[in-house]
């Protein structure tokens, strides 16, 4: 009796013993597991957190460009309805000094090469001065030149040319003086008279300029 008692207790405690392994184990997985499982969340609660404040940013940057955007559309309208222009012509007449305040900018510094449209402006600045055309040449580069691809700094390219009219000093005086004055760049280089002051020839080498456009560049940002 006493020999079966025995084995009973040794029973019981190895199942006891087994048990207790059995609990650790378990509760050390479960202790292991939360760990790990604890780590990851605050790692994705982290990265939501830098998600959440980046997009914050981002939000009140937007609405302070939307703001920008539509002070400048105001402004753009209300430079463009400008009467008289900026150089004191009619915006919507046909004059050497006239057109809107847009148009104006645009001429002054096209974003693309055209010299037929540089010898058009041309005419148009010598005819006004009561002057003849004799000739306007210069090197039609359009095919070399191509389309610039924009930039965030672009610089301006020179578009030499040359000019030669007849008319009287007077005139060739006022053609040089509304160059000086014109809202288009004009460097004049050389200038050659010769004739007498009632009919005068002028031989003038310049060049004016043109500037592609400017890139405004977006970008993305990888929240780590």
């Amino acid at each position: 009796m006493a020999r079966t008692t025995s084995l009973t207790k040794r029973t019981l405690i190895s199942k006891a013993n087994s048990t207790i392994v059995i609990a650790t184990t378990v509760a050390a997985f479960v202790f292991v597991f939360t760990l790990v499982a604890g780590k990851s969340l605050l790692g994705q609660m982290g990265y939501q957190n830098r998600v959440i404040d980046a997009k914050k940013i981002a939000l009140s940057r937007l609405q302070t460009d939307l703001a920008a955007r539509d002070k400048l559309q105001q402004s753009y309208k209300d430079f463009v309805a400008k009467n008289p222009n900026v150089i004191g012509g009619n915006p919507a007449g046909a004059g050497v000094q006239d057109g809107d305040n847009a148009e104006l900018i645009l001429d002054a510094l096209p974003s693309r090469y055209d010299f037929p449209g540089l010898t058009t402006s041309l005419e148009r600045l010598v005819t006004g001065q009561n002057l003849k055309i004799i000739s306007i040449s210069g090197v039609d580069e359009e095919a070399t030149q191509g389309p610039k691809s924009a930039s965030p700094n672009p610089a301006p390219v020179p578009m030499p040319f040359q000019i030669q009219v007849n008319g009287s000093y007077e005139s060739v005086q006022n053609l040089v003086d509304v160059f000086q004055r014109s809202i288009r760049p004009f460097q004049i280089q050389t200038l050659e008279l010769t004739g007498d002051p009632s009919s005068m020839i002028a031989r003038i080498q310049a060049q004016t300029f043109y500037q592609p456009e400017k890139d405004l560049k977006i970008t993305t940002k990888v929240v780590k």
